[in-house]
């Protein structure tokens, strides 16, 4: 259990006012670790009657009984009120002390001390007093400190991270938020990566008895404490040990934490592990972890596989809000992808393949559901990758498809392979230098057809698209070879290029197909 704050029998022994008197322990030191409540000074033959646990009892052992059972009885009691320990000073009757007074205090764990020289009991009982007085007025206000900031969330509103990171810096250790399917939800570390706090985070949590009060459990020595929903239990809350024991300001912490946690539950309507999935999705496409080994952690500890497995990222870029869409797949991707909204109209999925897997199938199926919320859905695919530390590679590829797509377009998903010189120019769209391309190049055209009402720029668009071939554009364009022909010397001359100059034909068919992207 928790250790609870305050002087230890071995604290007091070290204080100047009795380690002058030169203390040795005899007995019970394996005890010595005890709370020491009060001190109480006695010379009386029955003290047990005057004392209520906690005490550190100092006696010169005059009144001390010879007879051996009468020593047991003294001690019996003693230990029976729950003393926390004997302090005989070796002066006045005793020069050492009585074997009966040392079998009787092992007997019954009581830590027995003497002291070789004499000392000042009353000094000793106005230092400890002080220092007790003032430890508890320090709890108090260290109670009152925890109670108010947690308040203070509460009435703020604040989200699940912000709880967690808050029990994190009033303990100084490493707490973690998790769900009934012992899936880490939320990991702040303390001292340590989160790598080390989540290293096989499900199999350690389901080795550590799951109770309904806090308790410290397990072999690894977790104080954990429930956090519920609506009345039923929804997970817990985790403090991981360190090299300190747990003490009662630990768990007061701990349990106005998952108390804090409880009503944010009933504030924030967006599932945690929903907003834990887009957080690690952020920070591995984003590349903000620390080490490889971290976001493989944190990705197992929500349950994905990450061994053996490949990694897709995937776009979903709707018209309208993401939100829903984001809960759609969420659900029908479950356990087997992190899903999260990047942006408003943008939801990223990073699946988990196993090794070999097909992913086609996979997206297909992605793309259909987002369809069915969403018919404006455009999916867009990056490459596969063996490592999560290349996932924000698949991510760019997968932007810069994005970026490329045409309107209108009836695939279910897209990938790099699918680009071409089009959906390249349909990317540089808004760059100036593009625009101005198109008007150095064709803007001359254009202008002469609207104020003529001529048609040579729909003719050197057939004349570009049959590669040159004058019986195919005449067909496409529906005139006669001779009227094609005088077609094309008007644009040579207006346009100042050689239309049998495989580059200027070049030249001008990029500026018509960018004229058709700008014009959408």
């Amino acid at each position: 259990m928790p250790q609870k704050q305050g002087l230890t029998v071995a604290d007091v022994l070290a204080l100047p006012v009795l380690a002058s008197g030169r203390p040795e322990v005899v007995a019970g030191e394996q005890n010595l670790d005890r709370l020491v409540r009060w001190v109480h000074i006695t010379e009386l033959t029955d003290p047990a009657s005057f004392l209520k646990g906690g005490e550190l009892v100092l006696t010169t052992g005059v009144p001390l009984p010879g007879d051996a059972s009468l020593v047991r009885r003294y001690v019996d009691e003693l230990a029976d009120v729950g003393a926390a320990a004997l302090v005989l000073e070796l002066v006045r009757r005793f020069h050492r002390a009585p074997e009966p007074l040392i079998r009787a205090c092992r007997a019954r764990g009581l830590p027995l001390v003497t002291l070789a020289r004499d000392v000042n009991f009353l000094e000793v009982t106005q230092v400890v007093h002080t220092l007790i007085l003032g430890n508890q007025t320090e709890v108090l206000r260290r109670t009152q400190q925890i109670h108010e900031a947690f308040t203070t969330l509460t009435l703020r509103g604040a989200g699940p991270e912000e709880v967690v990171r808050t029990a994190v810096e009033m303990s100084r250790r490493t707490v973690v938020l998790e769900n009934l399917a012992h899936q880490a939800v939320i990991c702040e570390p303390a001292g340590t990566d989160a790598e080390t706090a989540l290293a096989h985070w499900e199999r350690r949590s389901r080795a550590t008895p799951v109770v309904d009060h806090t308790e410290v459990l397990g072999e690894e020595g977790w104080l954990t404490t429930p956090v519920e929903f609506q009345g039923e239990r929804w997970g817990r809350v985790v403090m991981l040990p360190d090299t300190r024991s747990f003490s009662a300001e630990d768990v007061t912490v701990l349990e106005r934490a998952a108390m804090t946690l409880t009503i944010a539950r009933l504030i924030h309507s967006t599932a945690w592990e929903r907003r834990a999935h887009r957080t690690v999705l952020h920070d591995i496409a984003e590349q903000r972890y620390r080490s490889p080994g971290e976001a493989r952690a944190r990705a197992a500890a929500l349950g994905l596989p990450v061994t053996d497995a490949s990694f897709l990222a995937v776009l979903v870029d709707v018209p309208r809000s993401a939100g829903e869409v984001e809960t759609l797949l969420s659900r029908t991707l479950e356990r087997t992808a992190l899903v999260g909204t990047l942006t408003e109209r943008r939801v990223g999925v990073l699946l988990f393949l196993r090794k070999g897997q097909p992913w086609q199938s996979t997206v297909e199926q992605l793309s259909r559901t987002a369809r069915e919320e969403d018919a404006g859905a455009v999916v867009s695919v990056g490459c596969e990758v063996g490592d999560l530390t290349h996932v924000a590679r698949s991510f760019r590829e997968a932007g810069r498809v994005a970026e490329a797509v045409l309107p209108g377009s009836d695939l279910l998903f897209h990938r790099l392979s699918d680009i071409g010189l089009r959906h390249l120019l349909h990317t540089l769209r808004d760059d100036v230098r593009v625009q101005d391309y198109v008007e150095r190049q064709i803007g001359r055209l254009v202008e002469h057809d609207a104020r003529n009402g001529t048609e040579l720029l729909p003719t050197l668009r057939h004349y570009l698209d049959a590669a040159g071939n004058k019986t195919i554009a005449a067909r496409r364009g529906g005139i006669s070879r001779q009227t094609l022909y005088d077609r094309l010397h008007a644009l040579e001359r207006l346009l100042d290029r050689d239309l049998e100059l495989g580059e200027h034909r070049t030249e001008l068919h990029v500026a018509l197909l960018t004229l058709d992207v700008l014009r959408g």
